[in-house]
């Protein structure tokens, strides 16, 4: 059974950091390792200026709920510019500021691993942070125990987590195309588009960061999920002109769904 599976591999690596963002993955991983574990499982989420403060605010929410110790870490990956000038493998530098937080908080408190929410399902070579995990001797408990994505929502299902049925949601950075410099003022510009949208009840979204030569303000490129694309019909001038409101020279509403 995977259950115990990943219950085993975790106790055979106690006490136990792991790296908690309030995704579906990392939720389940950090709950069942506090089931197993107790206070020698701690959680540590990375207080980055690419996490948007109403999914910091709620990721915290939920592990306060969950009864679990969870400890705030600063990083500063915006003040490397080989993250800052956003190329393909952008978030290797992000896990790599992370792991090496976290790194250090295990060396100086006693901890035996450090663990991230990877599962059986994300392919490795399509994922830069896969190779910061392997370079800081980061486990992946879910993959190693079998968990697919459909595994981790079920099982986190079961247990009556909040985050069983959320979208993914990449961090802010992710919306500014590659090659277009990462700065607080163009995450800032997302995140302002994003919780505008949010207000007109949309659930799976993404505003994308639209660079335009020769103006100093950005555009915005909204893509909603399949499902809520008929939604668009009656919203759609009121939610461009709330987004060009907030900032945006240029606001276009993607007529092809969002894949996920």
């Amino acid at each position: 059974m995977k259950e115990a599976l990943l219950e085993e591999i975790l106790s055979r690596h106690a006490p136990l950091l792991i790296a908690y963002s309030g995704g579906v993955d990392s939720t389940l991983l950090l709950a069942i390792a506090h089931r197993k574990l107790g206070n020698q499982a701690t959680g540590i989420i990375a207080d980055s200026p690419s996490l948007p403060r109403a999914s910091l605010n709620e990721a915290v929410r939920v592990a306060k709920e969950m009864g679990v110790h969870l400890e705030l870490v600063a990083t500063t990956e915006l003040e490397d510019p080989r993250y800052a000038e956003n190329p393909i493998n952008r978030c290797y530098f992000c896990k790599a500021e992370l792991f090496t937080r976290m790194d250090q908080v295990a060396r100086e408190r006693g901890f035996a691993s450090i663990a991230y929410g990877e599962n059986a399902d994300d392919p490795a070579h399509l994922r830069p942070g896969s190779q910061a995990a392997a370079e800081f001797s980061v486990i992946a408990p879910l993959k190693e125990a079998g968990f697919t994505k459909a595994d981790v929502r079920a099982l986190s299902r079961k247990l009556g987590l909040p985050t069983a049925d959320a979208p993914a949601q990449p961090c802010l950075s992710s919306r500014i195309p590659h090659g277009t410099r990462v700065t607080i003022e163009a995450l800032d510009y997302v995140e302002r588009g994003e919780a505008i949208v949010r207000q007109f009840g949309f659930k799976v979204f993404r505003v994308r960061y639209v660079p335009l030569e020769g103006i100093d303000r950005p555009g915005a490129k909204v893509q909603v999920s399949p499902e809520e694309m008929p939604r668009l019909e009656s919203t759609r001038f009121t939610l461009i002109a709330a987004l060009s409101a907030s900032g945006f020279s240029r606001v276009e509403i993607d007529p092809t769904p969002l894949q996920r």
